[in-house]
C-alpha cells in the first residue's frame, strides 16, 4: 500500500477497519491494569451490576479502536499527529465474545490557513457490534502532510 497523504482523505472517505473479539480474560485484564471498576474486573459483581454481566471498559473500546486504525490508516500515512478526540460516547456496553469492527469515516478535510504543507482532517471512529448497532463513537482530528509535488 503507497503513503496515504493529506488528498487521500476526502470527505466521506470510509474505511472498514476489520473485526475482532474481546476474550473475558483480555477485558479483565485490561481493566485490572488501567480501569479497575467491579464489572469490568469482577464476573460475580458485573452480574448483580446494572449491566447483567461483565463489559469491557469504554478505553479498552477506544484502545482497540486505535490499534486498528493504526493498522488501517495511519500507519500507512503521512500522519503529523492529533490535536485531541472530541464526542467519545459508549451508547451500549462491550461484552466478552461479540464480534466487534471498527470503521472509519472522513467528515470533512480542509488545507491549513496557517501551515501550508499540511491539511486537517476531522473523522468519526466507531466500534460496531455483529447487528450494526453501534458501541463506541469518537470524532477526531488529525493533522496529514501534503502530498509532494510531482
Amino acid at each position: 500500500m503507497s503513503l496515504r497523504y493529506f488528498e487521500d482523505f476526502p470527505q466521506g472517505y470510509t474505511v472498514d477497519l476489520g473485526t475482532f473479539t474481546l476474550t473475558a480474560e483480555e477485558i479483565i485484564d485490561f481493566a485490572q491494569r488501567y480501569d479497575p471498576q467491579p464489572m469490568h474486573v469482577d464476573p460475580e459483581a458485573a452480574r448483580a451490576s446494572i449491566y447483567g454481566g461483565l463489559i469491557a471498559s469504554g478505553w479498552h473500546t477506544v484502545a482497540s479502536y486505535m490499534r486498528r486504525l493504526v493498522d488501517g490508516v495511519i500507519g500507512a500515512s503521512a500522519s503529523l499527529g492529533s490535536p485531541g478526540i472530541d464526542n467519545i460516547r459508549w451508547p451500549k456496553p462491550v461484552r466478552p465474545g461479540e464480534q466487534l469492527h471498527c470503521r472509519f469515516t472522513v467528515l470533512d478535510s480542509r488545507l491549513s490557513n496557517s501551515r501550508p504543507d499540511r491539511g486537517i482532517v476531522r473523522s468519526r471512529g466507531e466500534v460496531l457490534d455483529q447487528a450494526d448497532e453501534v458501541l463506541m463513537s469518537l470524532e477526531a482530528v488529525n493533522f496529514f502532510a501534503r502530498r509532494p509535488p510531482g
